[in-house]
């Protein structure tokens, strides 16, 4: 199939499902309409990126419970009106009293690698890492930010206590884990009331979780990590057989990290460093892929998608072997963003048919997730992911908080002695990858998605398509995506037969999918200083960009008198 035979209407590639919304004085992009509508109240009130990021994360942890709170983990990249550029660790760590032989695993054979008996390190308490989700927006907003706690968590408070309508996404997520919700009379109470999975259009009220959002903007998220709350979530756990302790939840720090840089086609990508996996290996994966003409092999074309999944073996073989966390692995960042790397490793790539690229088994991570992506017209940016992990994380709920808990302990690999098994204090690896590109030292897009090990290769393929496949912005966030790390090969359905059939007769085993990967939220500047926003069609996202400005300057004292005429 040839790069012409994807063009759909208006001369574009195919039909987007959603458009994007442009704005000169910020843009804010997220998963959730509402959250959305609160980054822009802050933007509107005078407020920066950070303080929109923060109030869009609140909201969220609210409107898409089922992906990210207060007690769950991420990671952040902001990039200051002064140029500078910083990563915000603040991923989740094994409790004090976490071991590598905590868990009993199945196999240890793909694909029940990761699986432990009575799937302890999925659901309940044992499956609860040390958060540092709100211990990370509390910092974002008091060094970065200009608002005050109290007002950017206004929107949620909002939105739980007065209630909101469910998505048919939402209504989805309910549906799928109502069976392990029903285990957790609190959690059960709250997103299965009456014993009911809601519906689209139904009312969701979480008064308990409005009451505790109200108490951490009072008192800062210290009530979480010491406070009042974190003792309540502490003899929760003491009660019900979890290992957090208060203890834990004082000791926890966030880690300002300087981000992974590199190169593609002259432009700066610009990403979180380890113990994500998803900055170095983006880079990796791009370096990987300079060495070819892929505007030439046309985008959707056997011959680019057998490259793409060539290049992502290669990244996860190295994933699997050397990334973590730097506090435990060494893990040879500038190795393995080198471009004289990338060209060896290039040198194995066949074109005729794949090959295994020696990948290892390897976590599957989560694709419940978010992100928001965010920037003011001052120059301030801001792209975070963040989640619970799994759907509605844990799915437990600390008694009377509304607050769920996450299930991060599941990144872990549950067999001991590994690179990736579990050891106090340790950080998990993740695949979030946040990305900022510059052009000649100025921004010229930032982007992230929900995914799990699907975020990086999703990210990779976005800018692909931007910079080698001349696709508008919308496009990118919506173009069919592929993944691999060494197994079945995912193709999007949208991807056709004669594609996917010339695709295994290489070898792949492919694999129709409905989707790879969560929904995506870009930002660009364009060349007349204003920004574009665009999300796709596997979430709820909204981009919500603002406009106009305040009045001349002096307009008032130009106006005649009152009775003056003409």
């Amino acid at each position: 199939m040839t790069h012409a035979e994807w063009r759909g209407h208006a001369g574009t590639l195919f039909d987007t499902e959603k458009r994007p919304a442009r704005g000169s004085r910020g843009m804010v992009v997220t998963n959730h309409p509402l959250a959305s509508a609160a980054g822009a109240e802050m933007l509107a009130a005078g407020g920066n990126a950070v303080d929109a990021a923060v109030a869009a994360l609140f909201a969220l942890s609210v409107v898409e419970p089922m992906m990210v709170g207060p007690f769950g983990a991420g990671h952040a990249l902001l990039r200051l009106a002064d140029g500078r550029c910083i990563a915000i660790d603040g991923y989740a760590t094994a409790p004090a009293a976490a071991r590598g032989e905590m868990f009993r695993p199945v196999s240890d054979r793909w694909p029940d690698y990761m699986e432990v008996d009575g799937r302890e390190n999925r659901v309940g308490l044992r499956a609860v890492g040390v958060p540092g989700t709100l211990k990370g927006w509390g910092e974002m907003l008091a060094r970065f930010g200009t608002m005050p706690l109290p007002a950017v968590a206004d929107p949620a408070i909002r939105h739980a206590e007065r209630g909101f309508r469910v998505s048919g996404y939402l209504a989805e997520c309910l549906a799928e884990s109502a069976p392990d919700l029903a285990r957790f009379p609190e959690s059960a109470r709250v997103f299965l009331p009456g014993g009911r999975v809601p519906v689209r259009g139904d009312l969701l009220v979480q008064r308990d979780f409005a009451a505790t959002l109200r108490a951490v903007a009072a008192e800062g998220t210290d009530a979480l990590y010491g406070g009042a709350l974190g003792r309540r979530v502490a003899e929760y756990m003491e009660g019900a057989g979890g290992l957090i302790t208060l203890d834990d939840l004082a000791r926890y720090r966030t880690i300002e990290r300087t981000p992974v840089r590199g190169s593609y086609r002259g432009l700066q990508i610009v990403g979180v460093p380890p113990p994500s996996g998803g900055g170095v290996h983006l880079i990796q994966i791009l370096n990987i892929l300079e060495g070819y003409d892929l505007a030439r092999l046309g985008y959707g074309t056997p011959d680019g998608i057998h490259l793409l999944a060539e290049a992502l073996k290669i990244a996860f073989a190295d994933r699997a072997a050397a990334t973590g966390d730097p506090a435990f692995v060494d893990v040879p960042v500038a190795r393995l963003v080198a471009k004289d790397y990338a060209a060896a490793r290039r040198a194995g790539i066949e074109m005729a048919r794949t090959r295994a690229h020696e990948a290892d088994v390897l976590p599957a991570g989560s694709t419940h997730t978010t992100h928001v992506t965010v920037a003011d017209g001052d120059g301030n940016l801001v792209a975070a992911t963040q989640t619970l992990e799994g759907l509605f994380g844990s799915k437990a709920m600390v008694p009377g908080t509304g607050m769920l808990l996450n299930n991060t302990m599941g990144l872990f690999d549950p067999h001991p002695g590994h690179a990736l098994s579990v050891e106090p204090g340790k950080r998990m690896t993740s695949s979030m990858a946040p990305t900022l590109v510059l052009r000649d030292g100025r921004p010229a897009l930032a982007l992230g998605l929900p995914g799990g090990v699907r975020i990086f290769p999703s990210v990779m393929q976005a800018l692909v398509n931007l910079f080698d496949h001349g696709m508008s912005l919308q496009e990118a966030v919506e173009a069919p995506r592929v993944w691999t790390q060494g197994q079945a090969l995912e193709i999007e359905q949208a991807v056709p037969r004669p594609v996917r059939e010339e695709l295994a007769a290489r070898g792949h085993a492919v694999a129709p999918v409905v989707h790879v990967g969560g929904g995506m939220c870009a930002v660009a500047w364009e060349a007349d200083g204003t920004l574009t926003g665009a999300s796709c069609w596997r979430a709820d996202g909204t981009p919500v960009g603002i406009g106009g400005g305040h009045a001349r300057s002096g307009q008032r004292r130009a106006l005649p008198s009152l009775g003056q005429t003409d």
